[in-house]
């Protein structure tokens, strides 16, 4: 495991910018500048610094499922049959390697991980199912919640004011 770069205190104008790359990552420099009242060079140092220090861990596109025909989207609680560390780090690295599981959280409380996939409709979730985490180690139990609507999906993070 990597480590972590040192994290330095961030201020106000920091925290500003941080909100304002996530709306808009391709955002310029100059408006970036502009929005957060700097001049373009020292806004650029401090995005260069955030970058560094691992504020900002990088810049994506967020694509559209329905037009890339991947809009079903579950939830599915699994429970192992065996949580001892090994078992827990073999099941972490199988399902991070499958492109269908776009979260993989483990959880405290009445069962072991909460993942989250996206697939194309029902048939390509029972042959998910089926041909792929059925193989996953240890798996005992699982339930799944198909989403019928999605009402909110963020990917921003709140940043504090302070």
């Amino acid at each position: 495991m990597a480590n972590k770069p040192e994290k330095h205190d961030i201020d106000r104008t920091d925290r500003k910018i941080l909100a304002l790359l996530q709306t808009d990552g391709r955002m310029s420099n100059v408006e970036l500048a502009r929005q957060v009242n700097l001049s373009p060079t020292p806004c650029l140092e401090r995005v260069r610094r955030l970058e560094r220090d691992g504020y900002i861990r990088n810049y994506v596109a967020l694509l559209d499922a329905e037009r890339l025909n991947m809009s079903l989207v579950a939830y599915i609680q699994v429970t192992l049959q065996n949580t001892a560390t090994e078992h827990l780090d073999r099941f972490n690295k199988e399902a991070a390697r499958l492109p269908e599981v776009q979260e993989c959280h483990m959880v405290a409380g009445g069962f072991d991980y909460m993942l989250k996939i996206r697939v194309s409709g029902m048939n390509h979730y029972r042959k998910f199912l089926g041909e792929k985490f059925s193989n996953l180690p240890g798996v005992r139990e699982t339930h799944t919640y198909v989403v019928i609507q999605e009402v909110k999906s963020e990917t921003a993070i709140p940043v504090p004011k302070s």
